[in-house]
């Protein structure tokens, strides 16, 4: 073999070698092309889409994204990409009412579903009472993002395509007829703070459930100064559209002023496939009359020291409803005395005035001054319970004491001598004659 051929040969294989040995010492970094595949979202309702009417309840929506990847491409040239072409990225979803039913929460971002995940939204939902039972399909709209091509550009760069979706995707729900209570009228009997009294209401089934044996209750609502002494009343049958009129006994705190207080009126009952529901509370205000009470509007009596005196006390029913059987009576305490502490007033309108007679003495020794003697008023009201007013005070004013001769008891002494005297003459005279 000539000696340049032989130059040539050893070259090349030294060449090759090269080129396996710098091959072998740089790894082969492989991207992924994907050829096809995108987002597809689907929604449904978590839990139970039974809505009761006349109610707003939390509907919460699972948003779905089955979208897959059916083909890739793989090599050491292709640059991989940074967002799959399944992701929906940036979605909102925002649900709309319909056929009446109205959506009370604005439409929310969930952010980026990847291929094979889940998002949740919840959005209230108010069913109006008048509402047929049925089925309702409400509007769910979607909107996002999703890349839609990807372009290399030589060796290491690429160009994004991304693309706007808007989708709706229908929901349905079901509408579960329910007694729904509409207040019509409240009205009170001899309702006072302080005492027991009736509480008259006048209700309408403004649902669409025909119930049965429906029994109406008044519940104390929170702290209120309202209590229900008699809290139940059996309707029975209560169909759509019925009227019904109850009343209930209850009590007012001492502690309440005059004004509207809350109760809560709820009812229970049978629907017609015989489940026993509760349905939602409805508060009603209901008016309390002012207390029920007395005042001492006589003016200052006075008494004299050592002597008896008849008290004329002059009382005013300062209420806001009349009383029955009113009995004033008065506390004596030192220096006085009194054999006749109890004076029947009888019937008091409000406004009303009556005088009671009391027999006071004042002792000899009382100091002078004014005085203020308890006193109470014992009634009943409209309800016939018995109730004791608060305690007043009646103004006493102790004067001096007058002479002996001014004393009662002095006198008849000197009557007694006189007449004695005068009977000793008359037999002495008798006698001489």
């Amino acid at each position: 073999m000539p000696t340049n051929g032989i130059t040539r040969t050893i070259a090349g294989c030294v060449l090759a070698a090269l080129l396996v040995s710098l091959l072998a010492a740089s790894p082969v970094s492989a991207g992924a092309k994907y050829t096809s595949g995108g987002p597809d979202l689907s929604a449904s309702i978590a839990g139970s889409n039974e809505l009761p009417a006349g109610t707003a309840l939390p509907l919460n929506i699972v948003v779905q994204n089955t979208g897959l990847i059916e083909s890739k491409m793989v090599g050491s040239t292709v640059i991989e990409r940074t967002d799959l072409p399944n992701t929906a990225k940036s979605v909102t979803v925002g649900l709309e009412g319909a056929h009446g039913i109205v959506v009370e929460s604005d439409p929310q971002m969930v952010g980026d579903i990847l291929g094979g995940a889940a998002a949740k939204a919840t959005f209230v939902v108010r069913v109006p009472a008048g509402l047929a039972a049925g089925t309702y399909t409400l509007p769910l709209r979607v909107t996002y993002t999703h890349l839609d091509s990807a372009e290399q550009i030589g060796a290491d760069s690429i160009d994004y395509q991304y693309r706007d979706v808007h989708e709706t995707i229908p929901l349905g729900v079901t509408v579960r007829p329910e007694v729904v209570l509409a207040v019509e009228n409240v009205t009170t009997e001899s309702l006072n703070v302080g005492t027991s009294g009736y509480l008259n209401l006048t209700l309408r089934n403004a649902g669409a459930e025909p119930a049965t044996d429906a029994i109406v209750r008044v519940v104390r609502n929170g702290g209120s100064p309202i209590t229900p002494v008699d809290s139940s009343s059996y309707v029975g049958a209560f169909a759509p559209g019925q009227v019904v009129q109850l009343r209930y006994k209850v009590a007012v705190s001492s502690e309440a002023a005059a004004q509207s207080y809350p109760v809560d009126v709820v009812v229970s009952y049978n629907d017609r496939d015989g489940i026993n529901r509760t349905g939602r509370p409805v508060t009603v205000g209901v008016p309390v009359g002012g207390k029920i009470g007395f005042a001492v509007v006589s003016d200052d009596v006075p008494i004299r020291a050592g002597a008896k005196t008849v008290l004329e006390v002059t009382y005013r029913n300062t209420g806001a409803a009349a009383v029955s059987a009113a009995q004033a009576r008065l506390s004596a305490v030192d220096p006085f005395t009194s054999s006749d502490d109890t004076a029947y007033l009888g019937d008091m309108a409000p406004g009303e005035e009556k005088t009671a007679r009391f027999e006071v003495t004042a002792d000899a020794g009382a100091t002078t001054k004014t005085y203020g003697l308890d006193s109470e008023v014992r009634y009943r009201d409209a309800l016939d319970n018995s109730q004791l007013s608060d305690t007043m005070k009646i103004p006493v004013t102790v004067t001096p004491g007058g002479s002996l001769l001014g004393s009662p008891l002095v006198l008849a002494v000197i009557a007694l001598l006189v007449i004695g005297g005068g009977y000793y003459l008359y037999r002495h005279r008798k006698g001489a004659a």
